[in-house]
């Protein structure tokens, strides 16, 4: 039977029991909350940290080594969204206790309201058109719309949420396992990041843009940790669902916006340079994936 969270509190950190059995323990019952605001705290500056040193990692190879190949780096990116999802979280998913065809619905869903998101972004920015005697510079729809950008951090944001509730968890069983966690948790991430990072700057946002939007979305795990620790049974059964919904977006993202975008290069060496990348990608999330998980 799984252990409750004032179970794993009491095994965690010592003087939390004596706080809930006063008659045995003489320890003051305010000690309490002293145990609940360190787990807390913990969880807390676990998920900061985590998503900070993700994003500033990316960032800083998006930005600094890979910058002169930012243009090409778009196949990249399709191989690392696509590595994240197949190799990473559907497997984690469909390895819990949920049904196979609930997670299975879930997907298809998935895809389904990132399909009507995307149709609604490019419905509101309709009016804006290449040709349309406004005197708009070319690739002006995708600087206004972006509504790759946009997916890329709903989806990132439910991922994100999903990892906050996994060092949440990691804490309550011990401390050391949480911290342990989260940096396993930070360097799983760069590889991701950095398909963000591409994906934005594809979809037309600037480099200060591209860093404050993924660092708020970097913030769900903020949200996802503290939730974890107040209803961890709950939020832990959501979790494939979680894991499922953020792969949908990640294969939504790579096939529907930046395959397309690889599929206008029609030369041999274009083509060639492209499955070279998107491999390089779904190698790195193999590789970083083996290694965290110790496969």
């Amino acid at each position: 039977m799984p252990q409750s969270s004032h179970e794993r509190q009491r095994s965690t950190y010592p003087g939390f029991e004596a706080s809930l059995h006063p008659s045995v323990y003489s320890a003051p019952r305010s000690f309490t909350f002293a145990a609940v605001a360190l787990i807390l705290s913990s969880i807390l500056i676990a998920t900061v940290l985590s998503g900070l040193i993700s994003v500033l990692a990316a960032a800083w190879l998006s930005y600094g080594a890979l910058s002169r190949w930012l243009p090409r780096m778009v196949s990249l990116s399709a191989g690392i969204l696509l590595g994240a999802a197949v190799l990473h979280l559907i497997p984690e998913a469909f390895e819990s206790s949920a049904g196979i065809p609930q997670l299975s619905w879930t997907l298809l869903a998935g895809f389904v309201g990132f399909f009507l998101l995307e149709k609604s972004t490019l419905l509101r920015h309709s009016h804006h058109h290449e040709d349309d005697g406004h005197g708009h510079h070319h690739g002006h729809d995708r600087l206004e719309a972006g509504p790759g950008g946009m997916l890329i951090l709903v989806g990132d944001s439910i991922h994100n949420f999903g990892d906050g509730v996994l060092i949440a968890a990691a804490f309550l069983t011990d401390p050391n396992l949480g911290w342990m966690t989260a940096a396993a948790i930070a360097a799983h991430e760069i590889p991701q990041e950095i398909g963000d990072f591409i994906v934005l700057r594809n979809a037309g946002y600037s480099r200060a843009r591209a860093l404050s939007f993924n660092a708020l979305a970097g913030g769900a795990a903020v949200l996802g940790g503290l939730l974890g620790y107040w209803w961890m049974e709950s939020v832990q059964g959501l979790m494939p669902y979680v894991l499922v919904l953020a792969a949908s977006s990640f294969i939504y993202i790579a096939l529907a916006d930046l395959v397309p975008d690889m599929q206008r290069r029609r030369h041999f060496s274009d083509s060639a340079q492209q499955v070279i990348l998107m491999l390089v990608g779904i190698a790195l999330i193999a590789g970083v994936t083996s290694v965290v998980h110790g496969h």
